[in-house]
């Protein structure tokens, strides 16, 4: 079995080497390139924590500065992942989406510690701003990266499709997704996903790519990583 990986490289690489543990291969195509912007400073003052809701945030913040004494909210495990990985000590993960990480930090951050600081780009999915100043908490947002759509995909990835070397799509945004849905009419290959499945991080995701004719598409029992592996695990199983 082999899969396209559209994550972007830092990610993409082991997610990849986890994959082959299990015995499926993969062609890495990342969908979105991660730039970090350019920032005089990050006020931090009276800030308790980190709102992070992708790695590319931490990641970014984590570039910029060697502060690494505030907690960390995070929207799921691969962003927590991330957040200790570049050295914060106290990490705490929603296991979901945008809503669920609101839901969390308005029941475990306390309004006297201070603000509140979301790691972001310049995109932005879910009303995190909204949900968390309706909850009393001073809100604030540093953007330090853009995620650049892939205008093409590569040869291999033109290859794999037309030689029906590609079994699945791991697909993480709706965004990617919808950078997905342009490559495809872009290089007229929508007629070659009929022994292809997409295997969707949620409903929201798999909404965005649901008129390719995929062979299926799977959605992760849960807004994470693991629940994505199991299923193509799965998959292999089933072969």
């Amino acid at each position: 079995m082999r899969v396209l990986i559209t994550r972007p490289h830092q990610d993409a690489e082991p997610l990849a080497r986890r994959l082959l543990a299990g015995g499926v291969q993969s062609l890495i195509e990342p969908l979105l390139e991660i730039h970090y912007l350019e920032t005089q400073a990050i006020d931090l003052v009276h800030v308790q924590g980190l709102l992070v809701t992708s790695a590319n945030g931490v990641r970014a913040f984590a570039a910029f500065t060697t502060k690494r004494d505030l907690a960390v909210w995070a929207v799921g495990d691969g962003s927590a992942r991330a957040a200790r990985d570049a050295g914060f000590n106290t990490v705490i993960s929603a296991d979901g989406d945008v809503k669920a990480l609101a839901e969390l930090v308005v029941e475990q951050a306390s309004h006297a510690d201070g603000a509140l600081l979301h790691v972001a780009g310049t995109r932005l999915a879910g009303d995190l701003a909204g949900m968390v100043q309706s909850a009393g908490f001073e809100y604030r947002r540093a953007v330090l990266y853009e995620a650049l759509s892939a205008k093409i995909f590569s040869d291999q990835a033109c290859d794999g499709f037309r030689q029906a070397q590609v079994n699945g799509v791991l697909l993480y945004s709706p965004r990617t997704a919808e950078t997905f849905v342009k490559l495809i009419n872009h290089h007229d290959m929508q007629g070659l996903l009929r022994s292809v499945t997409a295997y969707c991080l949620s409903q929201a995701v798999a909404e965005r790519v649901a008129g390719l004719g995929w062979q299926r598409i799977s959605i992760a029992s849960a807004a994470q990583e693991d629940c994505i592996i199991e299923d193509v695990f799965r998959a292999t199983g089933d072969r």
